[in-house]
């Protein structure tokens, strides 16, 4: 059946599969389950308080939450009242709320926690457009708080509802009038880029964008009725949103909610999935936790983490390394790795169980054209493909030639078809005698080592290559330990200049570029106690480096790495 419009799939399920289980989420320490049914009315209450309040059709609605049961619920209820949900990624600050929120002209907001709240308080004077904010956690605030003003009314979750639901005879006409009037060239949402570079852009997406993305890729990896699908991965991010939330609602398909990420494997174990996305990151802790000198020991373990039941593996957002990607292969898990941007909501192509080839991305989408710019650029051309970003026509024209999306990216196509991705255009690195590498290239190299957690690579306009080293330290200790080497009572922030840590790290960079090109060695490292986060802005919410954010907060020590006196602790 075609759908116009995503709240459609939804009242369709309903009517389709009523009280059978839609969605699963852990409170009180216990799973509990949510039906189509109720899904459905509590979308349909959302949307119908959002229209009491004065919310009309088109207008921008955000969402600022970690991933709930009510995130959900707020997106598909904001949807069916017409309007167009801005997500706001959990970690940010309250001035890049402010600005998402700002210029998009946001007029309510729904918001998780106290703490959430307490963001949007800091900048609500910066927000005129803002009416209305609505807390999923009860929130307590007299008439007379100062901080919110006059003119915002503030709600919890469970009266914004009751307000939808006594409502509901006066404004359900109105509610199936601006479903009806949904179509798939409506925009659905606007979605901030937490791009490596730059100020982010909202990236427009249209129902049809996120409807063709989902169904062409539920196409060539279908879920079965009986399957589970674990979310982890935040919803704010339009990996998770497509492939997990809207996959699963189109294909009729239970999704459970993971705790946290820290929980993550933990409720892997405990709800055993089918289906599970991540980022590489994921899979790069699981193998390093798993890792032992008997490979059909660490076989064993790493297919013990996720169960009896497992059917699929996914991996998108940034690149699988190889020397990642092969021993869960090799274990019998099928692990496939996808590629996208926002701007394609986001799968352009991705391996499958009848074509997958390793160091790949896998071959196009069905619908999805894919080629190579002269500069070796990958374009994309779609129903996929945005509408261009919010209110800024010169950002849409760059992006945006005849219909084909200019990614960014660098890439080739072999004669099968299948799409491997060499760097980004603008990450490619430049050396001083003019030798060329792609940084993320080396890095992956780098972290696939079992004692390396994160890596960062510089050396733009020098004459070699330095790093910034996040050593795994529990595999350090472990690995020093079988050395004679026990430092168990010593913190990472003295192990990062120990003679004996930075002789290990020394010897497993040089055999994970072993075969590489001799400007792509590196000469010098620093070892890092603390690992690159999400909270000082040096990993983007899908968890790619921010390179320039990291170079701004270790300039000095970079810069010593190259001083002809340095004494560095590669040296």
């Amino acid at each position: 059946m075609a759908f116009s419009s995503l709240p459609s799939v939804l009242m369709a399920q309903a009517d389709r599969l009523g009280t059978r289980s839609a969605l699963r989420f852990k409170k009180y320490g216990l799973f509990h389950t949510f039906s189509w049914q109720d899904y459905a009315d509590d979308a349909w209450a959302c949307a119908t308080a959002l229209a009491s309040c004065g919310i009309a059709f088109g207008d921008r609605v955000g969402l600022l939450s970690e991933n709930r049961l009510e995130w959900l619920l707020g997106d598909m209820g904001i949807m069916t009242a017409g309007a167009i949900n801005v997500p706001l990624h959990a970690p940010l600050t309250a001035q890049q709320i402010q600005f998402q929120l700002a210029e998009t002209e946001a007029k309510f907001a729904f918001v998780s926690t106290a703490a959430q709240l307490e963001k949007l308080k800091q900048v609500l004077h910066e927000l005129p457009a803002l009416q209305g904010i609505v807390t999923f956690d009860g929130v307590s605030s007299s008439p007379n708080d100062n901080l919110l003003g006059s003119n915002v009314n503030l709600m919890s979750w469970d009266g914004f509802l009751q307000k939808g639901r006594n409502e509901h005879n006066r404004l359900a006409a109105e509610i199936a009038g601006r479903v009806r009037s949904l179509n798939l060239d409506s925009l659905a949402t606007i979605m901030y880029t937490s791009g490596t570079t730059g100020n982010p852009k909202g990236v427009m997406l249209t129902h049809g964008n996120l409807l063709s993305n989902a169904t062409a890729s539920l196409k060539v990896q279908p879920l079965d009725p009986e399957d589970l699908v674990l979310n982890w991965l935040p919803l704010s991010h339009i990996y998770a949103r497509t492939v997990d939330y809207y996959e699963t609602m189109i294909g009729g398909i239970e999704l459970v909610l993971a705790e946290s990420a820290e929980t993550v494997i933990e409720n892997i174990q405990e709800v055993q999935p089918t289906h599970v996305a991540s980022v590489p990151r994921l899979y790069e802790k699981i193998l390093a936790a798993c890792a032992t000198p008997d490979p059909e020991m660490t076989k064993k373990r790493v297919r013990a983490i996720f169960g009896r039941r497992i059917k699929r593996l996914s991996s998108g957002g940034a690149a699988l390394p190889v020397p990642i990607e092969t021993p869960f292969q090799n274990a019998g898990l099928p692990l496939y790795q996808g590629y996208g941007l926002t701007e394609s909501s986001p799968v352009i192509s991705f391996n499958r169980p009848d074509a997958n080839r390793v160091g790949t991305v896998g071959l196009p989408l069905p619908g999805v054209e894919i080629k190579i710019g002269p500069d070796g650029e990958v374009l994309a051309r779609g129903p996929n493909i945005m509408k261009g970003y919010w209110r800024n026509p010169q950002a849409s024209a760059e992006a945006l030639h005849d219909g084909w999306l200019l990614t960014g990216d660098l890439g080739k196509i072999d004669a099968d078809g299948f799409l491997s991705i060499t760097g980004r255009k603008k990450e490619l690195m430049v050396l001083s005698n003019g030798k060329k590498l792609i940084p993320s290239f080396v890095e992956g190299l780098l972290v696939a080592d079992d004692c390396i957690d994160q890596a960062a690579i510089f050396g733009e306009g020098k004459n070699y290559l330095s790093a910034l080293i996040v050593p795994q330290w529990d595999l350090v200790r472990k690995t020093l330990r079988e050395q004679g080497n026990d430092l168990a009572s010593i913190s990472p922030n003295e192990m990062t200049t120990m003679p004996e840590v930075v002789n290990l790290l020394r010897q497993r960079i040089d055999k994970r570029l072993a075969e590489v090109s001799p400007w792509e060695q590196v000469k010098k490292f620093v070892i890092l106690s603390e690992p690159f986060s999400i909270a000082k802005e040096e990993l983007t919410v899908s968890l790619k480096l921010r390179r320039e954010v990291v170079v701004a907060h270790n300039a000095k020590t970079l810069e010593a790495l190259y001083s002809n006196n340095s004494k560095d602790a590669s040296d």
